[in-house]
């Protein structure tokens, strides 16, 4: 189950960092309902797999987890540039991601 809610407070982190792109200095209400939100449910989430989970690896796999899907939701939302070596880091990215959890860890 830790690994369940590790994934999901990743993907909360993409809610955030979503997020944050629209808060306007936290002027608008919408976006930082949102943010605030998404960065509370991931940090407990987080919290929550890091009981079973060893820090190190949660907190990697969180941050990394968050950081594919930020740069994704960027790519396809956002226009930002979709290259081979993007490609190539955001695969070498999900291989790092996936050897922490094969490598230990519960």
């Amino acid at each position: 189950m830790a690994w369940v809610y590790l994934i999901v407070g990743g993907l909360c982190e993409v809610g955030f960092t979503t997020c944050l792109r629209f808060i306007d200095g936290f002027r608008s209400i919408p976006w930082t309902i949102g943010f605030l939100v998404s960065v509370t449910a991931s940090m407990l989430l987080l919290e929550l797999a890091a009981r079973t989970i060893p820090m190190g690896t949660a907190y990697a796999v969180w941050g990394g987890i968050g950081a594919l899907g930020t740069v994704i939701v960027g790519m396809l939302w956002f226009g930002e540039p979709i290259t081979p070596v993007r490609l190539l880091l955001i695969l070498g990215l999900v291989g790092c991601i996936a050897g922490l959890r094969l490598a230990g860890g519960q």
